[in-house]
C-alpha cells in the first residue's frame, strides 16, 4: 500500500469515528429531551407512559373549574377536549401566574408533568388565541364597553397616595 493510499484510509477512518461521535452526542439523548404534545383524551389514554416526563397538553379551559388562590399564587382549572360536558378533562394545578387573557372557555397549552393521582402539575400556562386582529365593525360595539375595561381598576387618586 502506498503512503498516499494509507493516508486516505486513515483520514476516512478518522472522519467515520468523528461522525459517529458527533451523531452520538447530538442524537444519543434525544429521547430524554422530547416534549410530547397531547390532548386530554390522548394523555389519559397513555396510562403509565404519561406519568413523569415533561408533557405539553392542549385543550379548552372547562367552565366553572377555574380557582385562583392569590395568597399562595396557585391556579387550578380543568382542561377539556371541547366544551361538551362529557368531554374528557384533566385537572391542572399551576404556581405560574396566569396570562392576562386567561379565562374559562379559552384554548390553552400547559407544560408540566402528569402524576399518578390524575393531576397535571404545570410549570407554564400559555393561551391560544387568534393572531389576527379585527377592528370592530360599526355597530359591533356597545357604548358602555369602555366601562368593562376599567372595572376593578384603582382610582388614580388612590394610587397617588401610596
Amino acid at each position: 500500500m502506498t503512503s498516499q493510499a494509507r493516508n486516505i484510509l486513515i483520514l476516512a477512518g478518522t472522519l467515520c469515528v468523528a461522525s459517529a461521535a458527533l451523531a452520538f452526542i447530538a442524537f444519543g439523548k434525544l429521547g430524554d429531551n422530547l416534549v410530547y404534545y397531547w390532548s386530554p383524551a390522548e394523555l389519559l389514554a397513555q396510562g403509565d407512559k404519561a406519568i413523569g416526563p415533561t408533557i405539553r397538553m392542549g385543550g379548552l379551559v372547562k367552565a366553572g373549574t377555574v380557582h385562583w388562590d392569590e395568597q399562595h399564587t396557585r391556579l387550578s382549572f380543568e382542561v377539556a377536549e371541547d366544551t361538551s360536558p362529557t368531554a374528557p378533562s384533566v385537572k391542572v394545578v399551576s404556581t405560574d401566574l396566569p396570562p392576562q387573557m386567561f379565562r374559562e372557555g379559552i384554548g390553552v397549552v400547559v407544560e408540566g408533568t402528569f402524576a399518578a393521582n390524575g393531576v397535571f402539575t404545570s410549570t407554564r400556562v400559555m393561551v391560544n388565541h387568534s393572531n389576527e386582529y379585527r377592528a370592530p365593525k360599526p355597530g359591533d360595539h356597545h357604548k358602555d364597553d369602555w366601562k368593562k375595561t376599567l372595572e376593578g381598576a384603582e382610582p388614580t387618586a388612590a394610587r397617588e397616595q401610596r
